[in-house]
Parts: C-alpha cells; structure tokens; sequence
C-alpha cells in the first residue's frame, strides 16, 4: 500500500512539473512566424573606404564626455577587421565596416545608423535573397545617428513602422541584424525604459532594452510583438566592449520624422530656442519655491535668440513647453529639436514665484564653424560648461559674483572634483565676474601647475587646487 502511494505520489508530481512547464512555456512568445515576415525586408550594410590607420582598434567609436576615463561607456560600432590583419599606423588601406539597415519603401530607400556609413566611399547593400546594390547616400542626421541610403530597385519587401511612443517597460521586443558579421541573427528581450537620455545624444529620448546587441547590429529594426519597427538598434552600455545586457535603439517616431526631411533636403533643419539649461534639485526647487524638484532651469539666454527676443530670462524654469510638460531639463532640447524654425508656441515658465506663458517664435539654428570650433576647444579644455547665476540662487546664497557650472564634461573638471551646480567666484586669484571674464582668466591658466579656485557648493565657500592636464 506504502509503495502504491508513494507511486501515485511521483506520478502526481511529475505530472505538476510537466504541465507546469508546458503551460510557462505556452505563455512565451513564439518569434517564428514574425522573423519570417519580417527578415526579407532588413539587409547587411558593408563600406569601403580609403583611410589612414592612426591606430590598430578601428572597432567603435566611445561616446560620452571623458570616456576613457570612465569603466563605463557608450560606443557605436562598426565592423572589426579579422585579429592579425591590422595595418601599420599610417598606411593608406581600403577599410570595410559591417552594419545592418532596413527597407522602407519599395522602391528602395533604405535606413541605417549615420555611424555605419560616416566617411564611406562605397556603400554595398546586401539582401536576404542574397541580391547586392551600390547605394546612394541621399542624406544624414548625426544628432540623431540616422542615414538614408537609396538602391536602384523595386518591389521590394518593407518592413511595417511602429508607434513607439506606446511602448511600455516589460514588453516583448526582437532585433533582427548581422553581429560580427552572422547574417540575420535574431535576438530578443524586453523594453527595459523608455526616454532615457544619454551624455552624447540630446536629441534621442532613447528606448533601453536588454536586446542582444553586438558589432555589426548597429543600424538594425527592433520590432515589437506585431511585426512592426518601433527602433533602431544604436548603442550599448558596457564595461568590456560587449554587450552586457544594456541597449540602446532610437524610437521609430524620431526616425520617421527624420526621413520626411531626409527625402525633401538631403539633411535636417531644426529650431532654436538659444539657452543654457540645468536640471532643478532639491536645493534649487527649495530657492525657487516649487513644490519639488521639474522643468528646465534657464542659467543663460544667449543674445540675439528666439529666448532673449521673446523675454525669456535667466532664473526661468520652462515648466511646458509647446503643451509638452518638462519634467527634467534634458526633455527640452528633444522637444524644441522635433518643431520647425518659423514656429510660434506657447512656454509656460516659472518666475517669481507664479506661473506665466511666454510666446517663442523658433528660428533657425545658427551655424558658426568658428565659432562652435573654439567652443568645443574651451569645453575640451576644462571638461565643463559654465553660465551666468540664477538671480534667486545668488540671493540665496549672498553671492556676489562668479559663474555657475551647467555641466560637468569630465576631463580638468571631473578629475579635479567639480560638480554641476558649482558655483566659481574666485580663479587663480582674480574675481569671476561673469561668463566671458572666466572664459579670459581660464584661457591663461598654465598646464600642469595648480592654481587655488574659490567655490560655492550648496552655500558652503571652499577653495580647491585647479590643475589641468593635457
């Protein structure tokens, strides 16, 4: 009788067992049907290019301020040359990159990441049925790391685009791409995020998934459960170079309003606002009397802006911004970077303790090579960007003078402590008095040798060492 039960008891469990994991396994999504479909419609990307070797690692390009002094860091990637094939610094060599894309139409227009043609003089694109075209470059977007191709073809078979603005974290979502070179390998995970904005990219309210992403997927769909692209795959964030379960893809809404300018202009025109923004905390929520910590603080209205013309001032907190609520200063830049120059919208903003809208008309972003060159150069420099003191934070905090730190780059400023929210009133012993005054005294700060930087942190004057080191 005791054996009898026991019997019945195995059978008992082992039939639980059995159909609980039949039922688990009934409860995951079956991608098969879907990458049928879907896998004629994406191809492999290959470039050539005439290039001088500076250095033997051409396999990807690290974002992100200071990278490599970060454990952590962003990269896009291109093809890797076979280990042992390297060519000796300087040599001029024929450079092939490796990538995936997708077709949109089918008369043959073709997407991809920006990064996995830049530079290139041959484009090969390669389809599912084996069939290879030279493609035409029609137009690029780097902000946004998009590149329309065009091959000479028709029926072809497109894929269906997605509305990514209804993607929710916990959702099923599969790449389709050629990693290290493996044609159409097909990965899948979740939406981990989704708006994450990264250091590099201001203009991408990126999607985060833990997607499978490697060399070679850059520029590849990310298609939901019905078929359709709701991203291309972009970036990862690793410690080692690979992938470590942490991706990146710019959403199809982005990327579709990219291509209808693509089409029209080769190239995409965005509106400008002309302000330095930083994020509010706590302590800053607390000076402005908010309820808590949102919107975008104004720090600086450059002259001769939309801003300044429409009576933005420094102190304003954008609250909303064409209807849009601003709940961290890093949504605005996507906000205005999305509307047309010629545009009028309604900014309701933060000022003296109420709330008022402004009317902005939105002009054309201005472009001075010169003037973004020596820029970029005092940015590099010292690894940080400064602006004039919000009114409310200098009575807070009796400052009389001195610049603020808008954002901390990495480099001088990282290495040397600085945090954004700093405010520097003193450097190499001469007062700070204003934006252009730093800029002049920091320019003769010698390399190498400590110079004493007086600064204001949360109220509490400190002075620290300030050296850079080129």
């Amino acid at each position: 009788m005791n054996r009898l039960l026991k019997h019945v008891s195995v059978v008992f469990v082992s039939t639980f067992m059995l159909t609980s994991m039949l039922s688990h396994a009934a409860s995951l999504p079956d991608f098969t049907e879907l990458v049928e479909e879907a896998s004629p419609a994406v191809v492999n990307i290959s470039t050539e290019q005439t290039a001088t070797t500076k250095t033997a690692n051409e396999g990807g390009q690290q974002l992100g301020p200071n990278s490599e002094e970060l454990n952590e860091f962003f990269k896009h990637f291109f093809g890797q040359q076979p280990f042992g094939q390297q060519a000796p610094p300087q040599q001029q060599r024929p450079r092939s990159s490796l990538g995936s894309g997708f077709i949109i139409s089918q008369d043959g227009y073709v997407l991809t990441n920006n990064h996995v043609i830049d530079e290139a003089d041959v484009i090969h694109v390669r389809l599912n049925d084996r069939r290879e075209y030279i493609a035409k470059l029609v137009g690029t977007d780097p902000r946004t790391d998009l590149a329309l191709l065009k091959i000479d073809a028709e029926n072809l078979p497109i894929v269906k685009m997605g509305d990514s603005d209804k993607l929710k974290p916990g959702q099923w979502v599969l790449a389709i791409g050629s990693p290290f070179g493996f044609d159409y390998t097909v990965t899948a995970g979740i939406v981990s995020a989704t708006g994450r904005n990264l250091p590099s990219d201001s203009y991408v309210p990126f999607i985060q998934t833990d997607v499978a992403i490697n060399p070679g997927n850059s520029g590849g769909p990310l298609f939901n459960l019905d078929g359709e692209v709701v991203g291309i795959n972009s970036q990862i964030y690793t410690r080692s170079g690979g992938f470590m379960g942490v991706s990146f893809a710019i959403p199809s809404n982005v990327v579709m309003s990219v291509v209808d300018q693509l089409k029209q202009d080769g190239k995409v025109s965005r509106a400008w606002l002309g302000v330095l923004i930083q994020d509010v905390n706590n302590e800053l929520a607390e000076s402005f009397g908010l309820d808590r910590p949102s919107g975008a603080l104004i720090s600086r209205v450059l002259p001769d802006s939309p801003a300044e013309k429409s009576g933005l001032k420094s102190g304003d907190i954008i609250m909303v911004f064409n209807g849009k609520k601003i709940e961290h200063s890093a949504e605005l830049p996507y906000v205005v970077g999305q509307m047309k120059a010629g545009e009028k919208v309604d900014a309701k903003v933060y000022r003296d303790g109420k709330e008022q809208t402004i009317s902005v008309t939105l002009e054309a972003r201005p472009n001075d090579p010169k003037a973004l060159a020596q820029s970029q150069q005092d940015q590099n420099r010292l690894g940080m960007i400064v602006g004039e003191v919000p009114a409310d934070m200098a009575k807070k905090f009796d400052i009389e003078s001195g610049v603020i730190i808008e954002q901390v780059m990495g480099g001088t400023a990282a290495r040397n402590g600085l945090q954004q929210g700093d405010v520097i009133t003193m450097l190499n012993g001469k007062r700070i008095d204003g934006v252009a005054a730093f800029t002049e005294i920091a320019k003769a700060i010698p390399n190498d040798r400590s110079v004493p930087m007086r600064v204001i942190r949360q109220g509490y004057p400190m002075f620290i060492p300030f050296k850079i080191v080129e």
